[in-house]
């Protein structure tokens, strides 16, 4: 199933990314579209796998069901809800990263004035002139010629600093649920659930499908039936071990 798969789960992700790098896209709909690819999947392997139908409008039909026969439960609204916590903060994390930027790149770049430029040459190259090159100007006259040159920016710091501040807080509140890194690399075991959910409750979704779509054409199968115990280890699903000052959270900070 994890090869048919991997479309549906490429294209959750990358709107994922989409949303956190501010595309309008909503987290809502692109949940409910990867739950959407992905019960015609488990119906086929695991609910019905004796039973195949070639037919896209058939596996069409169980996509359209999914929504009104709730194979997963209420986890597809406990992963929108997750979603909705984490993305929002990462989004505005990076939204405000970029306004940071700009503003250091517009400061970064500073046009002086021509006293200023006639102060800075005098600091530094006064000495110089007495053959003192390596006499440095005195921490009161630096501090007086960086505040002349500087002057006009002065307004900026107060702003500067409750934009850092704000930042810091935000970054701060993003943990557990409202960390993205966190969500995503547990995103896995809901998925998990969702497919168990599915199989436990197949006789009855086998019944509603069958009312909604009607009965597949019967073919012999190509392969042996899928088996699937949901007790054991989760396959193909290993997170590799970090190292702590890897994580997304401490980047962060």
């Amino acid at each position: 199933m994890a090869l048919e798969a991997a479309t549906a789960v490429q294209e959750f992700f990358t709107d994922v990314g989409l949303y956190l790098f501010g595309v309008d896209v909503n987290p809502e709909e692109f949940v409910n579209r990867f739950f959407d690819s992905l019960f015609p999947l488990v119906y086929n392997h695991l609910i019905n796998p004796s039973v195949t139908d070639s037919s896209l409008e058939y596996s069409e039909c169980i996509r359209m069901a999914r929504r009104d026969v709730s194979p997963f439960g209420n986890i597809p609204k406990r992963v929108m809800g997750q979603m909705g916590r984490s993305l929002l903060p990462s989004r505005t994390f990076l939204q405000a990263l970029n306004l940071g930027i700009e503003v250091i790149n517009t400061t970064d770049h500073l046009h002086f004035s021509k006293e200023c430029r006639r102060a800075l040459l005098r600091m530094q190259y006064c000495p110089h002139c007495q053959g003192l090159t390596l006499s440095k100007p005195c921490m009161g006259y630096c501090l007086n010629v960086a505040r002349g040159c500087l002057a006009h920016m002065v307004e900026l710091n107060p702003h500067w600093h409750a934009y850092i501040q704000s930042l810091e807080e935000l970054s701060n509140a993003m943990h557990g649920t409202y960390d993205v890194e966190h969500v995503l690399l547990n995103f896995h075991l809901l998925v998990n659930d969702a497919v168990i959910q599915a199989y436990l409750n197949g006789q009855k979704l086998a019944e509603q499908v069958n009312k909604i779509c009607g009965h597949p054409v019967r073919t012999p199968t190509q392969s042996p039936p899928c088996s699937f115990d949901p007790s054991k280890e989760k396959h193909g699903m290993k997170i590799s071990t970090r190292n702590g000052e890897e994580t997304l959270a401490n980047r962060r900070k």
